[in-house]
């Protein structure tokens, strides 16, 4: 892997072969957000300590000598394996989700291509198993838009083994590690495919499913830059597009960011005239009041009190 871009694994087959060495090892790791990440990787300066945890989870350097060198050889045979400083350093993370082993960009996640993977993701996919027994029938066919490195897709796919899962997105990087999660997971039933929304794939779905980024990046990078007002446009055209491609009964899962400001969501506003037109029944609320905090005040949020993580589930009519 370069130093400018999250590229695709050299040999999918090495990469799995690592996850299910980690797993083996009863390897465990929480991916916290950036800061909280820098914040720790500053204090273990001092201990030059190398775990599994440290080169799969904390995107330290590492010696050579800390790793064993079956592991080693499967990960220079994965391409994701960088000298750096005198030292080597993974150039993916792997962070667990329940029994799931799944593998997403190294920190720090500045390139255009990242493959994000996060708090906002366990938020994610502990919103769907909460609303899956809610919908009226066992899916058969589901799209996740945005998939990044698959953890929803692959929560679905195992949860109905029957049903077609397609992890839809733009960024190839995040398609060929979704491929390798779901391959970890033994999720067969996942197929990976480049998207825009829906504009690649045809027909209609059961169940949509998203977690799109929601903020304004001055880089504009994929995974974290949502566009229009406060980030919103990427959620927006997501619920629009959605709604057009649902069958009658079918269900829409959609965990975004809002930024709140003088107490209006905005977002809501805009969607609700829809979802009353399209839906039979929807309900949306606020997962988490606040996060995000360092973004209050920065270009675009001059105005914000606070952006929120929400989540709308929403199901389209039957008439």
């Amino acid at each position: 892997m370069s130093s400018t871009s999250t590229s695709a694994p050299g040999a999918p087959g090495a990469l799995i072969a690592i996850g299910q060495a980690l797993k083996s090892a009863g390897y465990r790791f929480t991916t916290v957000t950036p800061l909280t990440h820098q914040r720790v990787n500053a204090r273990h300066e001092a201990t030059g300590k190398a775990g599994l945890c440290d080169v799969f989870g904390w995107s330290r350097p590492f010696a050579r000598e800390a790793v064993a060198p079956d592991l080693l050889a499967l990960m220079r045979e994965a391409g994701v394996l960088a000298d750096e400083g005198g030292g080597l350093r993974a150039m993916v993370r792997a962070s667990t989700l329940g029994d799931l082993v799944v593998f997403h960009s190294a920190y720090p996640t500045t390139h255009d291509d990242a493959v994000f993977f996060g708090p906002d993701t366990y938020r994610f996919v502990a919103a769907i198993e909460r609303s899956l027994p809610m919908l009226a029938a066992p899916p058969s066919r589901v799209a996740d838009v945005g998939c990044g490195a698959g953890p929803a897709a692959i929560a679905i796919a195992r949860r109905y083994p029957d049903a077609e899962v397609l992890a839809l997105d733009i960024n190839e990087a995040a398609l060929a590690l979704t491929r390798v999660n779901a391959g970890l997971a033994g999720a067969a039933n996942v197929s990976a495919h480049h998207s825009d929304l829906f504009d690649s794939v045809g027909g209609d779905f059961d169940l949509i499913v998203s977690n799109p980024p929601y903020l304004l990046d001055a880089d504009k990078r994929a995974y974290r830059h949502g566009g229009g007002r406060r980030g919103a446009g990427l959620s927006l055209a997501i619920v629009a597009a959605a709604l057009s491609r649902l069958r009658p009964g079918g269900a829409l899962l959609l965990y975004t960011g809002v930024a709140i400001a003088g107490q209006q969501d905005e977002f809501l506003a805009e969607i609700a005239p829809l979802l009353d037109r399209h839906c039979s029944a929807w309900r949306y609320e606020e997962l988490d009041p606040d996060v995000f905090g360092e973004e209050v005040g920065a270009p675009g949020y001059e105005d914000v009190d606070r952006i929120a993580a929400v989540w709308l589930h929403a199901t389209r009519s039957t008439a």
